[in-house]
């Protein structure tokens, strides 16, 4: 038999008067888990139960798992007697007690947060983090369109939340923000290794008023600016150039993670250059009065 001190008789005598009420956040010892509720020792004249449907909103969390005998954890009392003589808790509202302010704060923090998705719905999935329920929507599981969200069912993400909503019980996560991030980890690390005068075969990936944007074969996209697409001067890209049309590109700048390039500046010989351009994509540019390599031009002739 266990020896008691009288500070012990003391503290049972104190508990046996002591009123739980309801909503009230109580704090007790894991004495049993089975397969209908985890009974707690509260202290009190009488124990804790928990019903395995107060355990947590997560459908993966087990009690055969997650929790051990032994453990102290905390609960909400929901009725002071279940009918049989036992508090009723809810191990689920304690956790919302202070999850909330955790989620704000792992928000704050950007931090990264790894997630299964348990489920499609509309416009998106839903995954649990700390036991709550959270949305993530179609346009934030990949950099690019998805279609289909039931092939992310069962697929481990990661996630950063973007909105914490306690009032409306509202958490969304993104998956596109962690992995345009790593993109862009990845494209700093390929620009780290560009030499300026590097060139490189591209693909025109759009044209716009000011130039052309250019996809090399490293993946990286730079912009050629109108200036530097031909010897002569153009008042529009397309003009010279269409999407998908390839192309050869120098390196010029890089610059706060922009790249600028060049295609008339590919070779360092000016005949060559011109020659090249005209040969290779077929350009069409108005000659620049007074344009000193309007002599060069005039003598070319292209087989036709």
């Amino acid at each position: 038999m266990e020896n008691k001190t009288m500070a012990d008789f003391e503290e049972e005598l104190t508990n046996s008067f002591r009123v739980i009420k309801e909503g009230e956040l109580v704090k007790g010892m894991i004495v049993d888990i089975n397969d209908e509720n985890v009974t707690l020792d509260l202290g009190y004249y009488t124990p804790g139960v928990i019903p395995l449907s107060e355990l947590s909103e997560d459908p993966d969390f087990s009690a055969m798992k997650d929790l051990k005998i032994g453990d102290s954890i905390e609960a909400v009392v929901i009725q002071k007697d279940d009918g049989i003589g036992n508090v009723e808790l809810s191990l689920k509202e304690a956790n919302e007690l202070s999850v909330w302010e955790h989620l704000k704060e792992r928000m704050e923090k950007e931090e990264i947060i790894t997630v299964k998705v348990k489920e499609s719905v509309k416009s998106g999935v839903v995954a649990y983090v700390e036991g709550i329920r959270a949305f993530i929507p179609a346009s934030h599981l990949s950099s690019s369109y998805v279609e289909n969200t039931e092939e992310f069912v069962g697929r481990q993400m990661e996630t950063k939340i973007i909105t914490v909503d306690e009032d409306a019980r509202k958490l969304v996560l993104s998956a596109k923000i962690v992995l345009k991030e790593r993109e862009a980890e990845k494209d700093r690390a390929k620009m780290a290794m560009i030499v300026p005068g590097s060139v490189f075969e591209g693909t025109v990936e759009s044209l716009m008023p000011y130039g052309a944007f250019v996809q090399m074969d490293n993946g990286l996209t730079g912009l050629v600016h109108i200036s530097k697409i031909c010897m002569k001067r153009i008042k529009k890209p397309s003009e010279v150039l269409s999407v998908g049309q390839k192309v050869k590109v120098k390196v010029l700048e890089i610059k706060d993670g922009k790249i600028s390039l060049s295609i008339r500046d590919v070779e360092t010989n000016t005949s060559e250059i011109v020659t090249d351009v005209i040969e290779e994509f077929d350009y069409q540019c108005e000659e620049i009065p007074n344009n000193p390599f309007g002599a060069l031009l005039s003598g070319i002739k292209l087989d036709q």
